[in-house]
């Protein structure tokens, strides 16, 4: 009798489970969500504004010369997307790759007036107009748009280490004499350095100039830029 009535009970609960449960069921199967839950709902695609370049703040101004021996500021490229870089031309580590990647950019959008790149040198007492031209010669350098500057030593590494926060400095100890980020920063036409989110929502900053998708990512970001 006791097991009888344990019985009636279960198929009573699972009877009820059934009229609550199963609509349910057959609406998510119509509606193709049988496998959504918490877990794809997170991982649901990101919201236009999480898509958007972050704006850093306004590129430093400077005021160099360029490897014609034309003054070149940051008010030559407004109205322009542009790449810049710290390098040196003598470096025999890091700025072969960075040229490479470099050229990789520049041929990306070679012909377009609304793109543009700037190096800079941090050892100046080397890179005179004349050096950084035949260096700009022997990369096989084609745009008008790309311009090698160089100046006043005390006032580039300021540039550097406080106006972008991208560290250059001068070592006896290491190849070359000269140490420096291999970073780019990418500035878009109204003067502001840009950049994308990483995994985890985080502004990148400046772009991975020795890494394959570091160059990849800022040649994307190059054309939002280009289309805003």
């Amino acid at each position: 009798m006791f097991k009888n009535k344990s019985y009636i009970g279960i198929s009573f609960i699972i009877l009820i489970f059934g009229i609550y449960a199963i609509p349910k069921i057959v609406e998510k199967i119509k509606n193709d969500k049988i496998v959504q839950g918490d877990r794809l709902d997170r991982a649901k695609p990101k919201a236009a504004d999480d898509q958007k370049l972050i704006k850093i703040g306004a590129v430093p101004k400077f005021e160099l010369m360029n490897q014609d021996n034309v003054k070149v500021s940051n008010d030559t490229y407004k109205g322009k997307v542009y790449v810049l870089e710290f390098f040196f031309s003598k470096c025999p580590t890091i700025c072969p790759k960075m040229n490479e990647s470099m050229l990789l950019i520049e041929k990306k959008f070679f012909g377009n007036p609304n793109f543009g790149i700037v190096s800079i040198t941090i050892d100046p007492e080397h890179d005179t107009q004349e050096v950084l031209k035949a260096h700009a010669e022997l990369l096989g350098v084609k745009s008008t748009n790309w311009n090698f500057l160089t100046g006043d030593k005390d006032y580039i590494f300021n540039l550097a280490n406080k106006g972008f926060n991208l560290y250059a400095g001068e070592n006896k100890k290491v190849a070359g004499g000269f140490e420096h980020s291999g970073l780019f920063a990418l500035i878009d036409k109204d003067g502001t350095i840009r950049c994308r989110k990483d995994q985890y929502g985080n502004p990148i900053l400046y772009y991975d100039g020795l890494d394959k998708k570091g160059v990849r990512d800022i040649q994307q970001d190059i054309n939002i830029l280009l289309q805003e």
